[in-house]
Formats: structure tokens, C-alpha cells, sequence
């Protein structure tokens, strides 16, 4: 396909981008405490830049140190030392033919109570008595202050009025004065002047996903009855002398771009009517155009409405693009969006339609930062897909107050970006047993290294526990990450053998120098729950078993069980969801759980939380309530049990002591755990043969 639209360019104001692609803002935690640029996080920009990237626009970039700051690895923009590091990035991203814009933010009500002042504490400490030293402050802060902050023992965060609590956040707010909105303003204006005498190309205000300027613009944050609340001309005051104050210290030849919600997506989990919809969202971008910016970058959603701009897997391609289309008719400046694009024929398609005139990739670019180039040079069927699961934003929020980064599950090089496989394989042989995705990354990065790769596979085709994931309903998706490495390792020479079971003595007749043993897991089926009308989980989604219009008990739920729930309900059956824990789904992260609930909910699912199954029996079951000791029994036609995998090791318990070769073990036949964990265990594999 020739990707005309794509790659021809396109100014921003008088900055000319050399192609439509856009690197979305993405907060990945690379920095440190103090907000200056590191050599990791320059690193991650400049592969992007490297890899074809038209414009890069920066993560959330703090303006206030006390109560702005997001997470202890952000960058900021709150001191003129910051500039210098800036610059020496900015300088090489410029090398590539890249552009770069910050994006200037407040968090204000989403913030953590725990996060008021605590960063500058952490600098003070960090430049009396190290970085080792500061974050054990850090460690020591954190963990008691999120007791006192469930117990709103912290102080407050900042919003344009007293209101809700954010849901994420969850932190008791307070209203700014008409003294602290002024300094937040200058405080923004100085952020994009140190950013211009950084040789960035332009900002970014981040008056999206419900943070402080979004705030200001949404009734439902906004209650003042003062010049800055009531009318939306009000509400867009602080916006607007944002906006003036930047153009008046950088000068009007300096590119400013809005991100903006133009929807905060309330109507989509049964609250319409509140905040702002795509009709008020609208009359916002219009008066942005006539004030004069130079794009708009449009968005959806707040923290409250979460899955509605970071979406999880299973969403459709595209779901949101009509809102860029309709600021499409109402402004004459170009249009930037996301829209939940993963392919160049998608992206080209939307350009082509009048949709948007830039493309915003966020998750694809960490996924594959060279997406860009491999689509100019006619390679597209190499680009690492994103998958959607979420994980990037999951490891990022766990790690952000542990001092360390988020992470992609289909790239284990995202924080590694100088990193240079060292291609010393020299036809050496190596074996690996399993083409999940353990077996396939390990393939595909020791091919890369100059190894003669071989992949035994007992079933059909490449996939394992992929396989499974991806048959509940929307979940096509997580196959990509198997087809592209699949795709890459045939691409670097790498052999495959399908419908072989591996035994020790398979292995020592092919004689090669390395073993990867990554044979996987298998779920996990109690003897005393086994009877005819008794599974686990594989049977049901691999389809050895169908089961329609029945009543099906499945027993555990963690998100495997309750995909699989989802999968029962879309074939007609009535489902209970059994669970010993006191809650639905313990520990799974939030953003699925807001996907799944619901879906379940609709179709009538029953859940029983702190309930243990105690026997099977022909006609149905007897549970036990872990609170009060009663006895429950229900009746069912079948039940499903998702207890967990054990990891099929097998294999490697035979070979292990091998002296013919070195085994390695990885993925879930040393540990069951989740993509990214097989991912990392393949690499940490590669890395350590020398």
C-alpha cells in the first residue's frame, strides 16, 4: 500500500513536521526526583526519533513541584536547571529529523494526597545526602502515607472548587484561591519558556483526562461562583489566560497545542448528564480555534472514566474517531488524535477520510519504536503490535513510587533503549522446546544474535497459553504478539517443528550447545473435583467442550475465570462465579475489572464472593461461606474450574543436570505469571548466554 498521506508533511504554526506520525505523551517514569531529563529517558525519546517518528510530544511535564508533581520519575519544568538536560536531548532528537513539544501539566484533584510536597522533600534529601538515601525517604513515606491517605490523614489536593473525589486518586481535595490560580497560570507560562530556551519546537496544555485544566473547564469539578466558574466562558478563563500568558513571554511563532477531552464520557457508564458532553466538548475546540492555537489534540475521558481514553483490549479499532471528526468541522486547524489506531492502513485510511490530519501513536510506539520506518521501508509485517492489555500504565502506576519505570508486554527493551544485542551466536546451535511466548521472544532475540535457532512445538502451530487467552469475547488482540513473533523469528532464519513432543532423547540425538525449556503451564484440576461434568478452564476455551444454555459454576475469579465467564454467557448458559476471596477478582487490575463487571453483570451473572467449593456432585455443588460457615448448595448442569496453572516442568527435570548441553528454563514452566513476565524471562534468558 503507498502510505501518501502518512508520510507527506505538515506544519504545526510555521513548524514543519516531516510526516503525520505522532508520539502521544506518555508518562513512563524515567525520570528522577529533581525533573531532569535522564539518559534512560532521553534514550526512549531519541529511538522513537530514531525510528521515523515526526513529532514527539513529552510526557505529563510538572510546572509545580508541590502540588503538581505526578510521580517521583517525571519530568519537570519548574527550575532553569532543568533546561540544559532538556536541550542536550531536544538536540538529539533534532539530529533525526524529529520535532518535540512538552507537554505541560497539573494533575491537581487526581493527584495522591501522599504526593503534596513530597517531591520536593525527596530533592532536598537527594542533593544532601544522595539518591541511595532519598529513596528510602521515599520508601519509608510511601507505605504508611497510603494508610493515612485511606484514612484522608494527608493533605489536600488541588482542584478549581471543592468536589468529588476523583475514583483513581481517591484523595480529599480543596478549592484554589484566586492567588494560587494566578501563580499556577505564571507557573505554566514559565514552563513553556524554559522549554522554548530548551529548543523545543512548541507545548502541548494538557487539558485532558481530567486533569487541573480539564477541571476548570467541567461543571462537575468546577463549582465557583466566581470569574473563573458558572458560564463555560468562565470555566475557560484559566485555559485562555494560560494560552494569552505563553504567547505573550515565547511569541506567537512558538507552536501551542491543546489536548483536550472533548467528551468526558460520563453517558458511557450511566451517568449522563454529568460534566461535559461532545456538544459543550465542541463549542471548547471552537473557541480554541478562534483563540488562535495551533492544533488541537483530541481526547476523551477522565480518571473517572477511565477505559474511555486508555482502552484495554477490547475495544474495537477506531471506537472513538468520530470525536476528531466532528472537531474536524468546527475548526480550521489541524487535528491531532489517537483513536485507537494500530495499523498503517488504519492510519492512512483515517488521514485519507478527513478524520484528523496527524496520527497519535502512544502504546504502538512502545511496543515497537521503529513502527514508522518499517512502514516507510515496506516492512509492515515486522512492526511489534500493541495488544491492549494495559500493562504499560499498570507497571508504570505500581513502579512509579518505587522509584523505577513502567514496561510494554511485548517489548523487554522499554527502558533498554541503548541497548545493542550482541551478535556473537556464530551458528551455535540451540533448542527450544515450546512456541509460546516465552519460547518465541527467546527465538527471535538469540536469531537476532546469530544463533542456529530451532523451536519444537508439540501442537500445530505457535501460540500456548495464547492460545486459550485470546477465546473469550474481544480478546483477538492478544494473539498479535504470537503472529508477530512468529513472524520475525521465521524472518531471522529461525526453524520451526511442529507436532513433535520433545523428549531427553530427541535432545541429545539434535545435539545443540543451548536449551530453552519453555513448555508453559497447565491449569489446575484438583483429583477430588474430577467427574463428568467437571472442567477447567482450557477445555472450555480451547472448545474440546461446548456447553450451551446450561447452568455452569465457575470456580475462581481472577480474570481467567472471569473471561471465561464472559465466553459461557455469550454461548446462552446462566453463570455463578464462585470465590473464596472476599472480593471479586482480588488483586486484578482496576482498568479490567471496569471492562469485565459489567458485561457480566448484564447478562445476569451471580457472584459469589467468600464462598469455597467443597464437592461435586451429579446434580450441582456444595460451597461453604468463609464468613459464617454455612453450607451452600447449589444446582448446576456443569462447573468450570479456574484455580490457577501449575508450571509444566517436566521436561526440565530430566535435562536439567544435562552435560551435553546448558538448559535454561523460562517463562511459566519456571513460574506462571503474565506476558510481560514471559517476555522478560526470554530476555533475561538471550542476555545471560554469553
Amino acid at each position: 500500500m503507498d502510505y501518501k498521506m502518512l508520510f507527506s508533511p505538515m506544519k504545526i504554526g510555521n513548524t514543519e513536521i516531516k510526516n503525520r506520525v505522532v508520539m502521544a505523551p506518555m508518562c513512563m517514569g524515567f525520570g528522577q526526583f529533581d525533573g531532569k531529563v535522564t539518559d534512560i529517558m532521553a534514550d526512549h525519546y531519541v529511538e522513537r526519533a530514531k525510528g521515523g517518528v515526526g513529532l514527539i510530544i513529552t510526557e505529563i511535564t510538572r510546572i509545580n513541584d508541590v502540588t503538581g508533581a505526578s510521580s517521583f520519575g517525571q519530568m519537570a519544568l519548574t527550575h532553569d536547571s532543568q533546561i540544559a538536560p532538556l536541550k542536550n536531548m531536544v538536540d538529539r532528537i533534532h539530529s533525526y529529523g524529529a520535532k518535540i513539544f512538552v507537554e505541560l501539566h497539573h494533575p491537581g484533584r487526581q493527584n495522591l494526597g501522599l504526593m503534596m510536597g513530597t517531591v520536593p522533600l525527596s530533592v532536598a534529601c537527594d542533593k544532601i545526602m544522595g539518591k541511595a538515601y532519598a529513596k528510602l525517604l521515599t520508601g519509608a513515606i510511601i507505605p504508611p502515607g497510603k494508610k493515612l491517605q485511606d484514612k484522608d490523614i494527608v493533605p489536600r489536593t488541588v482542584a478549581p472548587s471543592k468536589c468529588e473525589k476523583s475514583k483513581m486518586a481517591d484523595s480529599v481535595n480543596r478549592g484554589l484561591t484566586k492567588t494560587g490560580i494566578k501563580k499556577l497560570v505564571r507557573q505554566f507560562v514559565q514552563g513553556a519558556v524554559r522549554a522554548q530556551k530548551a529548543g523545543c519546537d512548541g507545548v502541548e496544555l494538557h487539558a485532558a483526562h481530567g486533569y487541573l485544566i480539564q477541571q476548570f473547564l467541567s461543571p462537575n469539578t468546577n463549582h465557583r461562583n466566581d470569574e473563573y466558574g458558572g458560564s463555560l466562558e468562565n470555566r475557560m478563563r484559566f485555559l485562555n489566560e494560560i494560552i494569552d500568558g505563553i504567547r505573550l513571554a515565547c511569541g506567537n511563532d512558538f507552536p501551542l497545542v491543546v489536548r483536550l477531552s472533548v467528551d468526558e464520557m460520563y453517558a458511557k457508564i450511566g451517568q449522563p448528564g454529568k460534566g461535559y458532553d461532545l456538544q459543550e466538548g465542541l463549542k471548547i475546540a471552537k473557541a480554541l480555534n478562534d483563540k488562535g492555537i495551533d492544533a488541537i489534540d483530541v481526547s476523551s475521558a477522565a480518571y473517572d472514566t477511565f477505559n474511555y481514553w486508555l482502552e484495554p483490549t477490547t475495544f474495537p479499532l477506531g471506537w472513538r474517531k468520530y470525536l476528531a471528526e466532528e472537531v474536524k468541522k468546527v475548526v480550521d486547524i489541524p487535528v491531532i488524535a489517537a483513536n485507537l489506531i494500530r495499523s498503517p492502513e488504519q492510519a492512512e485510511q483515517q488521514l485519507e477520510d478527513g478524520i484528523q490530519d496527524f496520527i497519535s501513536l502512544g502504546r504502538p510506539l512502545l511496543a515497537d519504536p521503529h513502527w514508522v520506518n518499517k512502514v516507510k521501508e515496506g516492512k509492515e509485517d515486522t512492526i511489534k503490535r500493541c495488544i491492549c492489555c494495559l500493562y504499560c500504565f499498570e507497571s508504570m502506576e505500581n513502579n512509579a513510587y518505587e522509584y523505577t519505570h513502567g514496561r510494554c508486554s511485548v517489548n523487554p527493551f522499554i527502558g533498554r533503549d541503548s541497548l545493542e544485542l550482541e551478535k556473537n551466536g556464530n551458528g551455535r546451535k540451540v533448542a527450544v522446546v515450546g512456541s509460546g511466548v516465552a519460547g518465541l521472544t527467546a527465538a527471535e532475540l538469540l536469531s537476532r544474535r546469530g544463533f542456529d535457532v530451532t523451536v519444537y512445538e508439540k501442537e500445530s502451530a505457535v501460540g500456548g497459553q495464547i492460545n486459550l487467552a485470546d477465546k473469550p469475547p474481544h480478546k483477538e488482540k492478544l494473539h498479535w504478539c504470537i503472529d508477530d513473533l512468529y513472524t520475525n523469528a521465521k524472518n531471522n532464519g529461525v526453524k520451526f517443528e511442529f507436532n513433535t513432543t520433545v523428549t531427553k532423547e530427541l535432545l541429545d540425538d539434535a545435539s545443540p550447545d543451548f536449551v530453552i525449556n519453555a513448555t508453559g503451564a497447565n491449569a489446575v484440576f484438583p483429583k477430588a473435583f474430577a467427574g463428568d461434568n467437571v472442567s477447567t478452564v482450557t477445555e472450555i476455551l480451547n472448545g474440546s467442550i461446548k456447553l450451551e444454555n446450561k447452568k455452569v459454576a465457575v470456580i475462581g475469579s481472577g480474570m481467567t475465570g472471569l473471561e471465561t465467564s464472559e465466553l459461557l454467557c455469550e454461548m446462552g448458559n446462566k453463570v455463578t462465579i464462585l470465590e473464596m476471596a472476599d472480593t471479586i477478582a482480588p488483586g486484578a487490575y482496576f482498568q479490567q475489572l471496569d471492562d469485565a463487571l459489567p458485561k457480566l453483570k448484564e447478562a445476569g451473572t451471580v457472584f459469589m464472593p467468600s464462598t469455597k467449593l467443597l464437592e461435586i456432585t451429579a446434580d450441582g455443588l456444595t460451597a461453604e461461606s468463609t464468613k459464617n460457615g454455612d453450607k451452600i448448595k447449589l444446582d448446576v448442569d456443569f462447573v468450570v474450574l479456574s484455580m490457577g496453572c501449575r508450571p509444566d516442568n517436566a521436561l526440565y527435570e530430566q535435562i536439567k543436570d544435562s552435560t551435553k548441553y546448558k538448559v535454561i528454563n523460562i517463562g511459566d514452566s519456571v513460574k506462571v505469571g503474565r506476558i510481560a513476565n514471559a517476555t522478560e524471562s526470554a530476555f533475561q534468558a538471550v542476555m545471560s548466554i554469553k
